[in-house]
């Protein structure tokens, strides 16, 4: 089962989610202030870009009962020697305003020394929604993702830019709900991010547009290298579509699904991928998201770890 799929299952589960601090402020029409800029290069000593974990990436072993979300952390820290995570809201959905819960979470992961990047928040409703209610519900329903991640030490929320109707039509409803949600993540200090990830959203020049609608530098995109899927059987560039995103990128998903015998991704061109990534300006992490069944998840995240090693000495070079 794919993410997307998996999702749909889930949303039913937010039925009892309730508001938080942001409650009420997305009536009024965010201010728009400077377009997103590249990240700035690396600082002497510091590697061209890091290595993250993203929390899908062992979404079976979580599903199956094999490893407890608490546990994720620590397991990315001692299982892979990796520093920094991001997490799936789908794998603690009832606990964004259980204190304890999140104090927990971030307690582990203080205690593992892994720092806490992002929250990937999906199953929220659609913040491009044309029903106004609903797209108003749908921004309500982050707030409580934006307080956990605040807490937690996060740099950023990633949504999804979900709407329907013709393109233009949809951009700007897409930007209205997620100009109210920025709002309420800058005044916690948070970035709001948007994923290629289906649809629409998938076409990476109308992702664009719609961050150059938002117009604000809490807005910002998580380009992710595999999600490029049109519909009706159509794909868009993947190439192309990472270009177009990375002005705005404050993270990137390292998407993965299978490897040749030399520990190449067959599906993907990391090497030209991250020449293009490295090329924009951008020095962030890299965050694994091993989505393949050709070999068991711990095996596609070391596989994955590799690889982006590899291609960072190669560019180093």
């Amino acid at each position: 089962m794919d993410r997307r799929r998996f999702l749909a299952r889930s949303a039913g589960a937010l039925a009892g989610l309730g508001l938080t601090a942001c409650a009420g402020r997305s009536t009024g029409e965010a201010t728009p202030l400077a377009s997103p800029s590249a990240s700035p290069g690396p600082a002497p000593g510091d590697p061209l870009y890091r290595v993250s974990l993203a929390q899908w990436s062992l979404h079976r072993a979580l599903r199956g009962d094999k490893l407890d979300a608490l546990e994720f952390p620590a397991f990315a820290r001692h299982r892979f020697g990796i520093d920094a995570v991001e997490y799936v809201n789908q794998f603690f959905m009832d606990r964004a305003e259980d204190d304890h819960y999140i104090g927990e979470l971030k307690r582990r992961a203080d205690d593992a020394g892994v720092r806490s990047l992002l929250i990937m928040c999906d199953g929220l409703g659609r913040l491009g929604d044309p029903d106004r209610a609903a797209r108003r519900q749908a921004v309500e329903n982050h707030y409580p993702w934006v307080e956990a991640a605040a807490v937690l030490g996060c740099h950023s929320i990633r949504v999804n830019a979900a709407s329907e109707g013709p393109p233009e039509e949809a951009a700007a409803l897409a930007a209205d709900g997620l100009s109210r949600l920025t709002t309420c993540a800058a005044e916690r200090g948070l970035n709001v991010i948007v994923e290629n990830h289906g649809g629409l959203s998938s076409n990476g020049a109308w992702l664009a547009g719609v961050m150059r609608r938002v117009d604000h530098p809490r807005c910002g995109t998580l380009p992710d290298f595999g999600n490029f899927d049109l519909g009706d059987g159509r794909q868009y560039d993947r190439y192309r579509g990472v270009k177009e995103l990375m002005p705005f990128a404050r993270a990137v998903s390292a998407k993965s699904y299978a490897f040749d015998e030399f520990d190449e991704e067959t599906t993907i061109d990391y090497h030209r991928m991250m020449r293009i990534v490295v090329g924009a300006g951008y020095h962030g992490h890299l965050g694994i998201e091993y989505e393949g069944d050709q070999l068991p998840e711990i095996e596609g995240i070391e596989a994955t770890q590799r690889l982006l090693q590899r291609v960072r000495v190669e560019l180093d070079g």
